[in-house]
């Protein structure tokens, strides 16, 4: 726990240097197309042992997106307590860019060096996911959330909530530091492939 905490500490402090000039450049284009709107997009998810927490994204939505999801629930693409829609109406144009190449996601960083994520580990619910979670579904819950994890590189990232249950209890199952190198340097091609 101790080694793993050293990393997160170490990866998130040299990923917010290395990635400060673009994190200036992708605030300047959100607030170019959607000046209404804050550059940083902040949602109360759920992390370990059922704390709560807000964790930091860019924002890739207009400015009202949380009004207008009343409206799209009915088209959820996906089974389960999740909301996913492929071409989401709410969606901006930077933000389809920042979302394709996962750029969106880098401000979890600083979630990171807070200590509420780690690098590596099962994605943050929502609460009204978590609402809908069975007992087993909960085993989620019992290590810090992350960045990236297991399904996000298997290949399977359209894969449905039950699968994504199962794929992240196998890594709580047999995580270790080497694994979690594995899944930093997989999610760095994907990245770099996007």
């Amino acid at each position: 726990i101790i080694t793993k905490r050293a990393i997160d500490i170490v990866g998130s402090c040299t990923g917010i240097l290395i990635l400060s000039l673009l994190f200036i450049i992708v605030s300047i284009l959100i607030k170019l197309e959607d000046p209404n709107g804050k550059v940083f997009f902040k949602q109360l998810r759920v992390g370990k042992d059922g704390r709560e927490f807000y964790i930091y994204k860019f924002r890739s939505m207009a400015s009202d997106a949380e009004e207008r999801l009343k409206d799209l629930l009915a088209l959820n693409e996906v089974s389960g307590a999740m909301f996913k829609m492929k071409d989401d109406p709410r969606v901006t144009k930077i933000g389809k860019f920042i979302r394709k190449t996962s750029i969106d996601e880098l401000p979890q960083l600083f979630n990171v060096l807070k200590g509420e994520m780690s690098l590596v580990g099962p994605r943050p619910p929502l609460p009204r996911e978590v609402a809908e979670y069975s007992n087993y579904d909960r085993q989620r819950l019992l290590v810090l959330p992350g960045c990236t994890g297991l399904w996000q590189v298997s290949g399977r990232s359209n894969v449905g909530f039950s699968e994504m249950v199962e794929l992240d209890i196998q890594y709580i199952k047999n995580r270790s530091v080497l694994k979690d190198f594995k899944i930093i340097f997989k999610t760095i091609l994907v990245l770099f492939g996007s």
